[in-house]
């Protein structure tokens, strides 16, 4: 008996409906069979879109003004950043024309401890500064060198258990320098007129990230438990830098800053391979053979170069003693570079100081100890004069 449904009415019952999407529900490419995927379309819903953005704004302001003001409850101040952008900044002076003038290399000790307005008072010029905390002065003093633009007066800063030791924490700041482009110049230069000079929690020692990682967290079996070291210093936009009054004034603050210092001085685990004195004795001969290489060349195109080596107090001047003794590490570096060398022990008028975590001056003290010095190292450049090429 034939069928009285006909063919149609079977393609119809074999073929589903179309799926109808709500509005809010964007087509995809099994709602256009053949057809190549364009754009994604989605219709959005009517919002009071200019309420949301001054919500958003406002709430973004209170969340800075709240960290703003928590921060300086803390003592914080506004603070230009010791960035390898600040750095660079200084650095291209010398290729800019400023090139025959006091240029100051080092750790942390020239950063804090030599202040610019007291050294321009004193010798009538104000230098460039250009030391990194935590480094050892021969990277900078390895590309100054090699910088015929550079024919001034060198000083380089002397801290015994990182110039010995070749310790460059920020060791890849010379190679930023070389290689800056101009979006990084003008981030930098951004950042230290519209962030730095008014906000005191844009500082490294304040990002969430940092204050979360140093909150007491429960410790992990097996791994060793160590503090990086905390905010030390204030900036100025040449780099002129001073310790932070909290150091000073906080005793708690200040405790803290010398349990940090107390890692370096604590001996390696037993399970830790620390290098014997015959290896740290040769690590330390081949710092001072770069040193004298660097020199060599400085002097032969008429720059005068000479080392200082700042006050060390309690704990930190023993380690110092201990490790890097001075008659084989100080007194050979100036044997085999030539070079003349001040060296704080030998000099009344650089003693005596106030240093609060042992290793930097206070911030009066540093004004102080920069007017006693500047008379110092002229004096010396002028006893050991270099012919010019």
């Amino acid at each position: 008996m034939p069928s009285s449904t006909s063919s149609s009415d079977l393609a119809a019952e074999a073929e589903p409906a179309a799926e109808v999407r709500p509005g809010f529900v964007r087509l995809t490419a099994s709602d256009r069979p053949g057809v190549a995927q364009p754009v994604p379309m989605r219709d959005i819903p009517p919002q009071p879109w200019n309420r949301i953005f001054v919500g958003a704004m406002l709430s973004a302001a209170l969340l800075v003004a709240g960290a703003e003001l928590y921060w300086r409850s803390y003592g914080a101040t506004p603070s230009y950043r010791n960035s390898d952008g600040a750095w660079a900044a200084q650095r291209r002076r010398i290729d800019q024309g400023e090139g025959g003038k006091t240029v100051l290399i080092g750790s942390s000790r020239v950063l804090f401890d030599l202040q610019l307005p007291v050294w321009q008072k004193e010798a009538g010029q104000r230098p460039i500064q250009l030391a990194l905390e935590g480094t050892s002065a021969l990277p900078v003093l390895e590309d100054l060198a090699d910088d015929p633009n550079f024919t001034g007066r060198l000083l380089v800063g002397v801290t015994p258990a990182l110039f010995f030791s070749g310790r460059v924490m920020r060791g890849g700041v010379v190679k930023y320098f070389h290689r800056e482009g101009l979006t990084q110049r003008t981030g930098q230069w951004l950042s230290s007129r519209l962030l730095e000079p008014f906000f005191a929690f844009d500082d490294p020692d304040f990002a969430l990230a940092t204050v979360v990682q140093r909150q007491p967290w429960p410790a992990r079996p097996g791994a060793p438990s160590h503090i990086d070291v905390r905010k030390l210093s204030v900036s100025d936009a040449d780099r002129n830098t001073h310790m932070w009054k909290k150091v000073e004034k906080d005793a708690e603050y200040r405790a803290l800053a010398r349990k940090i210092w107390t890692q370096t001085f604590a001996p390696p685990p037993p399970d830790a391979s620390a290098p014997s004195p015959a290896e740290m004795q040769r690590i330390a001969g081949e710092q001072i053979s770069r040193a004298a290489a660097a020199v060599t060349k400085l002097r032969a195109r008429g720059a005068q170069v000479i080392f200082l080596r700042l006050p060390s107090a309690g704990p930190f001047l023993e380690f110092e003693n201990r490790v890097t003794p001075r008659a084989q590490t100080w007194d050979v570096l100036l044997q085999r570079t030539g070079a003349p060398g001040i060296h704080f022990e030998d000099y009344p008028q650089l003693q005596g100081y106030t240093l609060p975590e042992w290793s930097h001056l206070a911030a009066s003290e540093a004004e102080r100890l920069t007017a006693a010095l500047v008379p110092i190292v002229e004096a010396e450049l002028r006893r050991h004069p270099v012919a010019a090429p």
